[in-house]
């Protein structure tokens, strides 16, 4: 007897898991990290590419700075034209002219910008807003407008050619208070009504709670302060005529000119100028980011 064949059922279709999509997830991640970590790498060495040209050509001799194609590896190494820039100009005279004009107007628009963003942020007083807003308009005009009236008043008080000329210019800067203005609103109000309760003062506010509190926002403005004082050509140039009392900028601006056919040891001075900085940076650059990302958290 003939048996009637019962037909198979067709298999039901496979539900794809979520393990494949996210393993497929993960991959496209990785992937996307991976390119963005190539094109910030490639970045990197295109901004240090003139600084390692620069480095590797104080250690070259003169004749072998401008040879094509490049020689990237410096051959014989030349020490010597980190002794003969010291010989043959005033450079410790203008790394120290330089260091006390950074420093000294580092520190003033710390305590000022820091003492003046207290006030504008953690105490109220009539047209508190209005003058902050009239203060922080001042970083939109151009020093460049206002200069000469600036050389004539400093002229009649006798700062002209000395180094406290460039210290009154840069002690105050609106740019420093409008930064620590913004972190110090990231602090609660409640730390400073605590305070006044228990009988501190606003000074003893601003000295034992905010500034300890405020590291990250301090060292950013301490490192653009620092930075922008030292790389400053203008101000020097106007005000400093002595060569006794010349920045590292107008020395080397000098020196280029007497000696402009001495590529390698211009630029050993251009490393020696740039170094202080690089040192500054790597070694405050977490402070730096940590600083600058807090202050935009509030506005």
């Amino acid at each position: 007897m003939a048996t009637l064949d019962t037909p198979t059922p067709a298999a039901a279709p496979v539900a794809l898991t979520p393990e494949p999509r996210a393993r497929r997830g993960r991959a496209t991640s990785v992937a996307g990290r991976t390119a963005g970590y190539v094109a910030m790498a490639v970045a990197a060495a295109a901004i240090l590419l003139p600084f390692f040209w620069m480095v590797i050509s104080s250690l070259k001799n003169n004749n072998q700075v401008f040879t094509i194609p490049i020689q990237w590896v410096p051959d014989p190494v030349v020490w010597q034209n980190y002794l003969d820039i010291w010989s043959r100009s005033n450079m410790t005279s203008w790394l120290k002219n330089t260091l006390i004009l950074s420093v000294t107007v580092t520190v003033l628009q710390v305590l000022t910008g820091s003492f003046a963003a207290y006030g504008f942020s953690k105490m109220r007083f009539r047209g508190r807003d209005v003058l902050f807003l009239l203060y922080i308009g001042t970083i939109a005009v151009p020093w460049q407008s206002y200069m000469i009236p600036q050389f004539i008043m400093l002229s009649d008080a006798g700062l002209s050619n000395t180094l406290w000329a460039i210290i009154a210019l840069q002690a105050f800067g609106a740019f420093g208070v409008f930064l620590m203005k913004q972190y110090f609103e990231t602090i609660p109000e409640e730390l400073s009504e605590a305070a006044r309760i228990d009988g501190l003062s606003e000074y003893g506010i601003w000295r034992r709670i905010m500034m300890p509190l405020s590291v990250p926002a301090i060292a950013s403005l301490t490192l653009l302060t620092f930075v922008n004082t030292w790389n400053d050509y203008l101000g020097p140039l106007i005000y400093l005529r002595s060569p006794d009392l010349w920045t590292v900028q107008l020395g080397l601006k000098s020196f280029i000119g007497q000696y402009n056919a001495e590529h390698a040891l211009i630029m050993t001075g251009s490393v020696l100028s740039v170094l202080p900085i690089a040192i500054i940076f790597l070694l405050g650059q977490r402070y730096f980011v940590e600083g600058v990302a807090s202050t935009g958290l509030k506005g």
